[in-house]
C-alpha cells in the first residue's frame, strides 16, 4: 500500500513538472480549440469552439460547418508560425490545457474576437468577455447568424442526437 502511494505521488510530481514548462513548436490544428504540438494534444484554455461536425446558420439563414470554419481559420492564422504554449493543467482526456500564442497574440482571444469560439464561462471567469462582446457587436463569425453553444451541442450528441438536429434547436442563439 505504501509503495502505491509513493508511486502515485511520484507520478503526480512528474506530471506537474511536465506541465510547468512552456513549449514552442509547429502546431497541427485538430479542431477550433485543439492543436497538436510535438505529438502533444493541446486544448486552448477558456474557450470553446464549435465541434467539427457542428452546423450554424449564417446571416443568410443557410447552414454552414462552423466547426470546420473555426479550425480552418485558426490554421490559416497560425500559418506555420511557431506556437508558444504555457500549460495550465490536463483535461479528462489527457490533453494539455494551455494558453497559446503566435507572435505574442493569444490564440484564445483571437478566436473569440473573431467569433470563431466562445468565452467559456465554466472555466474562464470572463477573461475573454470583452472580446466576445466586441465580436457580438460587430457581428463577427458565429454572431452573424445563429448557433448552439458547443457545450450544449456536445450534450445533445451524447444523448444520441445527430449533428443536424443538435445544431438547430430551441437553444440556438439568434
Amino acid at each position: 500500500m505504501i509503495k502505491r502511494r509513493v508511486l502515485a505521488l511520484m507520478l503526480l510530481l512528474l506530471s506537474n513538472m511536465a506541465l510547468a514548462d512552456s513549449f514552442v513548436g509547429q502546431a497541427s490544428v485538430i479542431d477550433g480549440d485543439t492543436m497538436e504540438i510535438h505529438g502533444r494534444r493541446v486544448r486552448l484554455w477558456g474557450v470553446d469552439a464549435p465541434e467539427s461536425t457542428q452546423l450554424c446558420r449564417g446571416e443568410d439563414s443557410l447552414q454552414y460547418r462552423c466547426g470546420s470554419k473555426a479550425a480552418n481559420d485558426l490554421d490559416a492564422y497560425i500559418a506555420r508560425h511557431p506556437v508558444n504554449c504555457v500549460p495550465l493543467s490536463l483535461d479528462r482526456y489527457g490533453r494539455t490545457v494551455a494558453t497559446c500564442s503566435v507572435a505574442g497574440k493569444d490564440l484564445g482571444e483571437w478566436l473569440v474576437r473573431n467569433g470563431l469560439a466562445l468565452d467559456w464561462p465554466q472555466y474562464l471567469k470572463g477573461r475573454y468577455h470583452e472580446a466576445q462582446r466586441e465580436a457580438e457587436r460587430a457581428g463577427e463569425g458565429l454572431w452573424k447568424g445563429s448557433y448552439v453553444e458547443p457545450w450544449l451541442y456536445r450534450a445533445c450528441i451524447r444523448a444520441s442526437g445527430n449533428p443536424t438536429s443538435c445544431s438547430d434547436d430551441e437553444n440556438a442563439h439568434p
